[in-house]
């Protein structure tokens, strides 16, 4: 039997400070020794790329990684379960995918508009410092970059939980990190 495929998608923009969180964690990942059935790519700005893929890829559960604005401390981490699966969430949202932009609940919206079947969706996220200038700005801050590796061992549990088949490992961890 073929082990079950997950994406661990990394969202966000390089030149948006701490909005870069997600591409950074992911670059981090490529280095380490994933189990089979592990796809882990940067998606970065492109909404349009992650839609498809998980359109395309046929995975048992999707992590996306992304900087996550939720009033707490900069460099909190969360794992957020959005409820991809809600009526509400596809029949009273439009589903609006810029071409060079992200937003992981638009992406989302676009895949079951299209009749994508979502399937054990996780957010990491990490509470940004600065999301950067209108002007733009390279680099994490301090808290963001100090979460980073925190991040990835979070990941990493997480893929251990999803692979095993450990019943509901998101809501004990969502409690643990809100």
């Amino acid at each position: 039997m073929d082990a079950p495929r997950v994406l661990v998608a990394g969202v966000g923009n390089i030149f948006l400070g701490d909005d870069a969180f997600g591409v950074e964690v992911v670059r981090r990942l490529t280095s380490c020794p994933l189990p089979q059935g592990v796809i882990v790519k940067d998606f970065g700005i492109r909404g349009l790329d992650l839609a498809y893929a998980l359109l395309d890829g046929g995975y048992a559960a999707t992590i996306v990684v992304d900087a996550a604005p939720r009033g707490g401390e900069p460099g909190t981490l969360y794992t957020i379960e959005p409820d991809v699966d809600e009526d509400a969430f596809t029949s009273h949202q439009i589903a609006v995918v810029q071409p060079h932009g992200m937003d992981p609940l638009n992406v989302f919206r676009l895949v079951k508009s299209m009749g994508g079947n979502l399937k054990g969706v996780l957010v990491v996220g990490c509470e940004p410092l600065t999301l950067g200038p209108a002007g733009g700005a390279m680099g994490l801050s301090a808290p963001v970059e100090a979460a980073v590796d925190e991040a990835v061992t979070l990941v990493e549990s997480l893929l251990t939980k999803i692979l095993s088949g450990e019943a509901e490992p998101v809501r004990r961890l969502r409690r643990a990190a809100d």
